[in-house]
């Protein structure tokens, strides 16, 4: 069988380990993936697993095995976000495999334990699709805002909310402008105040969370998300997460991999990889960071090869609030690699911060 091609073997060197920590199963990643020759055949790949599992899922549903059935769902929208991810080169099979992985989350959703509903945030005429699933036990609880990256979606998200969960947070999973559903009519932009104030004004209608015990986590692209949002809401965040966010975009462009470039190209509206790193120089924390006075935990990988670790540096000198900075050494991007060193220590961050204002 003929090698891979570079973009094919970019994609396993560097989200490997993101796959299988958010859902994928090892025996299904090294199945697609070992078979794949060309970048142009990713989406169908995946695709093709994912409809295996929403197989087993819609089955279930007939048969009333309602919880096999919302894991089965749950782990099919996984695998066809994956399918989509940073596939711009085809946009038609893209946004098809898109559509599929809403799908199937929605069907899952009332069956997850505990069970999740869709909601619209109202956004500039518009609306930002999210994911709402609140914890066993008398409400108002605390929420987490939860921000995913570029190339990510309230899709992926699913093993995140559970460790919030499982400490009494509520979670909300959101879809911001230039990501999963709103990513075909809303561009990627650096301002998210406006995200934020409507996030705040949504929350407030929502009578089983406790908006005044808002957190947000965000990763990689999210994570520069996450610190917007705390600097535009200032106290009214409680405490924040950036995972592997960067202070300013643009400056990490030269160490992009291409397919990553690609998407946010196409995610920004920008005309060519020139003016998409202009638009991503406007992804930066300079200034906002000064308003952001909530506790700050930024965590990293050392050894990030798409974010480089001095960004958490800069954010850490930049912020007003209290920041506390873990940096794993062997931590890849998103630090993947390294989950349980990181997301149970985060998890019990956010509640301690979050249960203590009850």
């Amino acid at each position: 069988m003929a090698e891979p091609d570079p973009l094919v073997a970019s994609a396993v060197a560097h989200w490997g380990p993101r796959f299988t920590v958010n859902g994928v199963t090892v025996a299904d990643f090294e199945r697609v993936t070992s078979g794949l020759a060309r970048w142009e055949d990713w989406c169908a790949a995946w695709s093709a697993v994912a409809a295996e599992h929403e197989a087993l899922g819609r089955e279930a549903l007939v048969e009333a095995r309602t919880r096999s059935a919302g894991e089965h769902l749950a782990q099919a929208a996984v695998y066809h976000h994956f399918a989509k991810f940073v596939f711009v080169v085809d946009p038609a099979q893209m946004r098809a495999a898109h559509a599929k992985a809403v799908e199937c989350l929605d069907a899952a959703l009332p069956h997850l334990d505990p069970p999740g509903r869709r909601v619209a945030v109202p956004f500039e005429g518009t609306h930002l699709a999210g994911v709402l699933r609140l914890p066993a036990g008398q409400g108002p609880h605390p929420v987490v805002l939860l921000l995913s990256g570029l190339d990510s979606a309230k899709e992926e998200l699913r093993s995140t909310e559970q460790t919030f969960l499982a400490r009494g947070l509520a979670t909300l999973s959101l879809d911001g402008p230039g990501q999963g559903e709103a990513e075909y009519d809303l561009p990627i932009r650096g301002d998210w105040s406006p995200v934020a104030e409507a996030v705040w004004d949504f929350l407030e209608g929502v009578s089983e969370v406790d908006r005044d015990r808002l957190g947000v986590w965000g990763v990689s692209l999210g994570g520069y998300y996450a610190a917007r949002v705390a600097a535009a809401l200032g106290d009214r965040v409680r405490a924040c997460v950036s995972l592997a966010g960067p202070f300013n975009f643009g400056e990490c462009w030269p160490g992009l991999p291409q397919l990553t470039r690609d998407t946010f190209r196409v995610r920004s509206g920008a005309a060519d990889d020139d003016a998409a790193r202009d638009v991503a120089l406007t992804l930066g924390m300079a200034d906002a960071a000064a308003d952001l006075v909530a506790p700050l935990l930024v965590v990293f990988g050392r050894e990030d090869r798409l974010i480089p670790w001095q960004q958490a540096e800069k954010l850490r000198a930049a912020v007003a609030g209290p920041v506390e900075v873990l940096m794993l050494e062997d931590g890849n991007h998103g630090c993947a690699n390294v989950a349980p060193w990181h997301r149970p220590r985060t998890a019990d961050w956010l509640a301690r911060h979050l249960h203590r204002l009850a």
